[in-house]
């Protein structure tokens, strides 16, 4: 299934409306104009880097030398590497998804959790930014942070499937979507970023299988 998500990152970029200028955030800039063209050119200079030479080979200056820009104006906007990954990875939390609506949730959580795995398969620039800000996540309270928040919001905008299902009368009104979706993702970004081994269809399959069962037997009932 296609979605937003499946584009490359330099699309996302130039499609994203600006951010308000906020004082001490790496990449906030005044809206419009030249600030606009020149946080798009750079964002999309990350996302060129990152998908030819991975996180190890991205520099200020590269990045700077691929957007046009000089090197000093990316360190006073963005300060760092991870400044720069953070920005691109808040972006791509701000756009929004289709999610499959076959009118039957074991069909939905099929669908969906084979196009994380399609993503990830497809576009080794994502695969090299959600790798990235995972690492930097350890050390870097900013990366944490927006690992944290895109992954909440991703998984909230995903629960719309839970609740269609719900609507549909296939789970009771107290499943809690949020953790449904979360589980259906957990075994992929396991094998993906901490066993390091091939994800698949396969995985995919059994991914939607198993939080599919889990919330048939009521797992996911919201607990007072």
């Amino acid at each position: 299934m296609a979605s937003r998500a499946s584009l490359g990152l330099f699309d996302l970029v130039e499609s994203e409306p600006e951010l308000s200028e906020t004082a001490g955030t790496p990449g906030s800039l005044r809206p419009g104009g030249r600030t606009a063209r020149t946080r798009a050119a750079v964002l999309g200079a990350v996302s060129a880097e990152l998908g030819e030479n991975g996180y190890a080979g991205l520099t200020v200056e590269n990045v700077a030398r691929r957007a046009g820009v000089h090197a000093t104006t990316v360190y006073r906007r963005w300060q760092t590497v991870e400044g720069l990954v953070v920005d691109l990875m808040t972006t791509l939390g701000a756009t929004e998804l289709p999610f499959p609506d076959t009118g039957a949730l074991a069909d939905d959580l099929q669908a969906f959790a084979r196009s994380i795995v399609a993503l990830y398969e497809d576009n080794t620039t994502v695969r090299a930014l959600i790798e990235t800000v995972v690492a930097a996540a350890t050390r870097n309270r900013a990366a944490a942070d927006t690992l944290h928040e895109f992954f909440k919001v991703r998984n909230k905008q995903a629960s719309v499937i839970v609740e269609r299902a719900v609507e549909r009368g296939e789970l009771p009104h107290e499943t809690d979507g949020v953790e449904l979706i979360s589980t259906l993702g957990a075994p992929i970004y396991y094998r993906m970023l901490v066993s390091r081994r091939p994800i698949d269809t396969a995985l995919a399959d059994l991914a939607a299988d198993v939080a599919y069962a889990a919330a048939l037997s009521g797992a996911f009932r919201l607990r007072a």
